[in-house]
């Protein structure tokens, strides 16, 4: 028997509905894991740019006036510092930014297009990494103080011109992945 406050005993209130209160809490979960897979993609996305940015900003500018044992002996310890991790955290990156770009594909807004663009910059910093920079890596990993090469100092600023492109495509990327997290809502 229903008194006048309602059902429940509370005037204004709707009944509980159990397959209600279940699809919000599967949308929150959704919304939730999604929030989450930004939060990692923007991690992965900033702490590559940021080894880039860092080699860049503090070695690859001044790399022309250090003598050739001194760059190999550093670039020996920035590739055994980095190679590891970077092999595991670009690939994730693309994978983080493609699973956001296929739940995004419906909408086709600001959000999508930017994903989309920050995937692409992304990309091509790992082409130019997997294409120039890994061979001449490999290059100076067997290079010693008295094997290193005559040319070694063009090998040295192609190194220095391709990372420079890298760094900054990064740094794009991660410029647009903020730009779509930003203007989420709004598109």
């Amino acid at each position: 028997m229903e008194t006048s406050e309602g059902q429940f005993g509370f005037h204004g209130t709707a009944p509980f509905r159990p397959c209600i209160f279940w699809c919000e809490i599967c949308a929150f979960y959704l919304c939730m894991r999604q929030k989450a897979l930004e939060l990692v993609t923007a991690l992965l996305l900033t702490l590559v740019a940021g080894v880039f940015w860092g080699t860049w900003f503090s070695l690859s500018r001044s790399m022309h006036v250090l003598s050739p044992d001194i760059f190999i002996t550093i670039g020996k310890q920035i590739m055994e510092n980095v190679a590891a991790t970077m092999r595991i955290m670009m690939p994730a990156s693309v994978i983080a930014l493609l699973l956001l770009l296929v739940g995004s594909w419906k909408a086709k807004n600001l959000y999508f297009y930017c994903i989309l663009t920050a995937l692409v910059l992304f990309l091509a910093a790992l082409l130019i990494t997997l294409v120039v920079e890994v061979p001449i890596d490999n290059q100076i990993r067997t290079w010693t103080a008295a094997t290193v090469p005559p040319d070694w100092g063009d090998i040295r600023d192609r190194w220095e011109k391709y990372h420079t492109a890298r760094t900054f495509l990064s740094l794009g990327s991660v410029a647009l992945f903020t730009v779509a997290i930003l203007n989420k809502r709004s598109s």
